[in-house]
């Protein structure tokens, strides 16, 4: 079924349609016949993955297959301790990735838990409660104020209901619903004000609706089933190291077939030749990268709790710092979520109001600064007690309606404290607030009078208006300044601020009927806005600089989205709406979204299309929301930010991020170590890559030259495993260097290794292989002792490492020009791996297990000075690449 049909037709014709009697409802008979035709209305989700089937995901990776053949081709070769070793590497890795996805989304299942577990039904004439899952379509729903609604329905009637729908649409305020409203076929979905849908609550009056769509039919199951539809994508991190796996199979392809080309040329045994070119290949593979990486990335997850975000999958963490485009909810996050009084007219100025938020700060002043007379207390006084709110000032918080909230936060700034001006002037008579005539009204004893307060809307309010208070008077309202005052109500509401009016009569009698709410007196307009939060104008800002776009997307109306936007600063040639994506091919909507930048009236399948879109145009987007309506979007963006505070649990179980402050601003900073985390892990990456084909090429030259091999299989290992994991993973832990957000997004497409890495890296990899046989040709030749010059060789390329370590903490910034010992992880991690290598070559049992002997002081300082050169290799790399585009 598809409700569509169903809001631009009357209840009756609805009613005819799915063959009910509005008067009696269902028979038990015709129920059940439904209940077998249609099913359960329940939510369904896709099949969960198993601890097993997400380890078989973890192990596809192609770096990962790589490290169980070089692991399996160890154990082959004899080296059974370098194949455990890998092994284990594996397995912490595959433990960490199960851990990360095991906690992460299960939308579904929070989805699931919103719908109501009860509902009240008209069956053979008699109201009955059933279990939510047993409705059918054709039922016809009770409802009443706290009221879950359990499917979607047309209603039938309405008595000053509302209901809450920002989980489904993103309105901030509760929906007005009139059963009588015939509304046209392309309605968006929050303006369909004669229907309720599933998992939404009545917060005022009450009503009937009939019921047309349960289950995955109804528009919460629409979400349901975009969510179970949204594949597992690989983080852009994770593409790029697969890619970078790849490139390391082919190298070492390219290394066997080498070294076996060479071993033939030599006229080496073929056994021999195979066992060398192997081995060789093995080293070549960056074993502690993985883990390295890993340790990084959760190290990250914890710095980023620090800028009230907390990552729910390892990868994020990274995605966010290489956002191209940021697109954000309004409400909640770039607004405050509070409504907020910010004008005031009294007939003859407009006054401000100070302050935002339900903070108790604040003043009115005119235009001129100058505090407000009593036309503007009389004003405040009629929005104070003609109001159900009540407010808390100490932990500024309301309970009530958002608008009446606002109007008792007014006059607390101006020292009228409800409970008090409630006991001065008791409430003894009130008219309820009507959907049809829009207006409320209160009677009060004032000074021995009986006085009602009438607020509502402005044009409804005026009609019934025959006076207007001026300096303390009343006098006849003229249509001279009935115009004046509706220009001023047209003023306010194209600066988006929803717009209240107040009026008064004095009355002999306090009588709750509707036409003592004529004759009244007009006192002045309430102009009240979900402000924008002050930090999120200096993120928007901050986001410029940084060249990340940010795009609103909103279910709110189209003149409050572009009016915040303006505050915001965020630029755009119009405001596009949610009835125009609809209308737009996905090409025309790639376009749309190049120039557009702010998106009002949308609905769940709009915000989907939005980021795909902007994902389609090669970006990577960040998607932030907080209610049901956000999830299957926060589930389709390369990663997903929910609103901690304010957010729905299916939001957060979908997002891959969770803002604990619902702050944009702190996205930003999120941003920034995001930034700093994969510039940190390009360092990681350089830095292994270039120590592994540093002992390539020192073994491959030595063959070449038809030299002994300088070093062996433990040597190799121990480096790899010890003096080059560990400074990585020091090199992780960088600080931010400066203007990391002065900088463009790096392309999306671009590998790790780009040109300039790898232009570095084969300049580092050179000036340590040069360094490395330097010292071993020096033992060699020099002290004419092949175990010397291993042992030179082992201490030259250990310490030109750990030399270079230091050089590798910024790909731009020389080593003589940045605070060398600023990164505490690191120069622990140097004076462990230096320990290390001191006691393989001067203990004495250490001796012959890493094949080393003791050196003399001229041996140790020869290998000292030919230690230097990769380190300056590193340097020359980075005036290299200042060369290069």
């Amino acid at each position: 079924m598809d409700t569509k049909i169903y809001f631009n037709q009357s209840a009756e014709d609805t009613a005819k349609a799915l063959g009910v009697d509005l008067s009696t409802g269902l028979t038990k008979k015709e129920a059940d016949e439904r209940s077998a035709r249609y099913g359960k209305n329940r939510l369904e989700g896709g099949k969960e993955k198993t601890i097993f089937q997400m380890a078989l995901e973890q192990l596809k990776d192609f770096l990962v297959i790589i490290l169980i053949i070089a692991a399996v081709i160890s154990v082959a070769l004899g080296e059974t301790l370098e194949g455990v070793i890998i092994i284990a590497i594996v397995v912490l890795n595959t433990i960490l990735g199960v851990y990360q996805e095991n906690k992460a989304s299960n939308a579904l299942k929070a989805l699931k838990e919103m719908a109501s577990p009860h509902a009240k039904v008209l069956r053979e004439g008699k109201i009955i409660q059933v279990a939510s899952s047993d409705v059918v379509p054709g039922d016809i729903a009770i409802l009443e104020a706290g009221d879950y609604i359990p499917a979607d329905l047309r209603l039938i009637e309405t008595v000053n209901l509302k209901i809450d729908e920002a989980a489904l649409t993103g309105e901030s305020v509760p929906v007005e619903k009139d059963a009588q409203a015939l509304l046209k076929e392309d309605a968006a979905l929050g303006d369909r004000v004669n229907c309720a849908y599933m998992g939404t609550v009545i917060t005022y009056g009450r009503g009937k609706g009939v019921i047309t769509d349960i289950g995955m039919q109804t528009q919460m199951g629409n979400i349901a089933g975009m969510l179970s539809q949204v594949p597992d994508e690989s983080t852009p991190l994770q593409k790029k190291l697969d890619g970078l796996g790849k490139l390391l199979g082919i190298v070492c392809l390219g290394i066997c077939v080498l070294i076996f080309l060479l071993g033939l040329w030599h006229g080496m045994e073929l056994f021999d030749i195979f066992m060398t070119s192997v081995s060789l290949a093995v080293a070549a593979i960056p074993e502690g990268l993985t883990v390295v990486v890993t340790v990084v990335l959760a190290m990250g997850m914890q710095k980023m709790v620090k800028c009230n975000a907390i990552i729910k999958r390892l990868g994020a963490v990274e995605t966010l710092g290489s956002t191209t485009v940021i697109c954000s909810d309004k409400t909640g996050t770039l607004t405050q979520n509070k409504m907020t009084i910010q004008k005031l007219y009294d007939g003859e100025r407009v006054y401000h109001v100070s302050g935002s938020g339900y903070s108790p700060e604040g003043a009115v002043t005119d235009m001129d600064g100058r505090e407000a007379g009593d036309s503007v207390k009389k004003l405040i006084e009629g929005g104070l007690l003609c109001n159900d709110a009540s407010y808390h000032p100490k932990d500024e918080s309301i309970i009530g309606d958002p608008t009446e909230g606002a109007m008792v936060v007014l006059a607390y700034k101006c020292s009228m404290e409800k409970d008090a001006w409630e006991k001065k002037y008791p409430r003894i008579q009130e008219i309820p607030f009507d959907s049809d005539r829009k207006l409320m009204s209160t009677f009060h004893k004032i000074d021995g009078q009986i006085v009602m307060y009438t607020k509502g809307a402005p044009d409804e309010l005026l009609r019934r208006c025959e006076k207007i208070e001026i300096g303390g008077e009343a006098v006849s309202l003229d249509d001279q300044k009935r115009e004046e005052i509706l220009a001023q109500n047209q003023r306010f509401a194209e600066a988006a601020l929803r717009v209240i009016g107040v009026a008064y009569r004095v009355t002999d009698r306090a009588e709750a009927s509707l036409e003592m709410e004529d004759h009244l007196t007009f006192v002045g307009l309430m102009g009240m806005i979900d402000p924008p939060r002050e930090e999120a104008r200096d993120a928007v800002a901050v986001c410029k600089r940084a060249g990340i776009q940010v795009k609103m997307i909103t279910g709110d109306h189209k003149i409050t989205a572009s009016a915040i936007g303006r505050q915001l600063g965020i630029e755009t040639d119009r405001t596009v709406e949610g009835r125009e994506i609809s209308q737009m091919s996905d090409d025309e909507l790639r376009q749309c979204v190049k120039k557009t930048n702010i998106f009002a009236r949308v609905s769940p399948e709009h915000k989907v299309r939005l980021v795909d879109a902007v994902r389609a145009d090669g970006n990577i987007a960040a998607m932030t929301g907080d209610g049901v309506n956000d999830a299957p979007s926060l589930k389709h963006a390369d990663i997903g930010i929910a609103m901690g505070i304010t957010g729905t649990d299916v939001s957060k179980e979908a997002a891959d991020m969770i803002l604990t402050d619902d702050n944009f601003a702190s996205i930003v900073r999120a941003v920034a170590e995001g930034r700093t985390i994969y510039s940190n892990i390009r360092k990681v990456v350089g830095f292994l890559l270039s120590c592994n084909i540093g002992e390539i090429l020192v073994i491959l030259f030595a063959m070449l030259f038809d030299l002994p091999v300088p070093l062996v299989a433990i040597q190799l290992l121990s480096i790899n495993l010890i003096t080059d994991a560990f400074p990585a993973f020091a090199l992780g832990m960088e600080k931010e260097e400066p203007g990391v957000m002065e900088r463009k997004p790096r392309d999306p497409a671009e590998p790790i290794v780009n040109k300039k890495m790898a232009v570095a890296v084969m300049i580092q990899s050179l000036a340590l292989a040069a360094g490395t046989l330097g010292s071993f040709l020096y033992g060699l030749y020099v002290h004419d002792s092949l175990d010397v010059a291993r042992s030179a060789c082992f201490f030259t390329i250990v310490l030109g490492e750990l030399l270079r370590a230091y050089s590798a903490r910024s790909e731009t910034v020389s080593v003589f020009r940045m605070k060398v010992f600023e990164n505490g992880y690191l120069n622990k991690c140097v004076l462990a791996s230096v320990a290390f290598m001191a006691a393989s070559i001067y203990v004495p049992f250490l001796n012959p297990v890493f094949s080393t002997v003791p050196l003399t002081v001229d041996e140790l300082l020869a290998a000292l000075l030919f230690a230097f050169l990769p380190m300056l290799g590193g340097e020359l790399a980075k005036l290299m690449q200042k060369k290069l585009k």
